[in-house]
């Protein structure tokens, strides 16, 4: 579990929970049902309406890869690609046909299997960028799911506001009416950028953000069967993907 994923989560809400207990509130004041109803439900209604169920499917999949990062091991595919490297040398390439279901990723095993196969080195590596990109593709719908529900919630937040004050106008005659319509008018703002600057926008990001591991790694892969396939020397070819690495701590570095 990404434990600062756990406290960033939390993080925010205490200090504004803290700093409104600081100024003599509490929770109870934040709690209205009217507000919540209108911006959440609202905004919900809105999100099931701009995307599909399977773009929402993937938006739930990848929820938990914000608490549970997928786990990418950079030493042992380089090892493991140094394996089958080795093996290709020593025994040709269609050696690696039997040995490409037992790869570790769905990506090494399509592109062992292809070149096993004597595929064209460019069509190799398009079938490889195509699955990448497919990948790609779920996280960047599943990041724009929380991104949406962060842009609609403050719109929602300002509506939940006016209707609020609707109520305090309409009710100007009677005092005791007009606590509840105040209340409803600024807590549903409160819900609104609450949910879009707290929550969903963040979560948005880090799912985008955890993914670039991802990424690299399926670009090691790619790199390195096509490293295979071009008879490279396993030793060469291990060179050739801590490259990989030593770029991205520079640019994260540079970050």
């Amino acid at each position: 579990m990404d434990i600062f994923a756990v406290i960033g989560t939390f993080l925010g809400i205490g200090f504004i929970l803290t700093g409104q207990a600081m100024e003599g509130g509490n929770i109870g004041q934040l709690l209205q049902i009217t507000a919540a109803f209108i911006v959440l439900g609202g905004t919900t209604g809105a999100i099931i309406l701009s995307f599909p169920a399977k773009t929402l499917g993937l938006a739930f999949k990848y929820l938990k890869y914000v608490y549970m990062p997928p786990k990418v091991d950079f030493d042992a595919l380089i090892t493991e690609i140094g394996g089958f490297a080795a093996k290709a040398r020593k025994e040709g390439i269609i050696a690696l046909e039997k040995e490409a279901n037992s790869a570790s990723d769905s990506l090494l095993t399509l592109g062992l299997g292809a070149v096993a196969d004597g595929t064209d080195p460019s069509l190799v590596r398009e079938m490889m960028e195509n699955q990448m990109s497919q990948t790609e593709q779920e996280v960047h719908n599943a990041a724009k799911v929380y991104e949406s529900f962060g842009g609609y919630s403050p719109t929602l937040g300002i509506i939940g506001a006016v209707m609020g004050l609707i109520q305090v106008m309409q009710n100007l005659s009677d005092p005791s009416k007009l606590g509840a319509g105040i209340a409803v008018a600024f807590v549903a703002t409160i819900y609104g950028l609450f949910a879009a600057n707290l929550v969903m926008i963040p979560l948005g990001t880090r799912i985008k953000f955890i993914y670039q591991d991802v990424f690299l790694y399926k670009n090691m892969i790619i790199e390195g069967v096509l490293s295979i396939q071009a008879g490279e020397s396993p030793v060469l070819i291990e060179r050739k993907l801590r490259s990989f690495l030593l770029e991205e701590k520079k640019d994260s570095g540079n970050g």
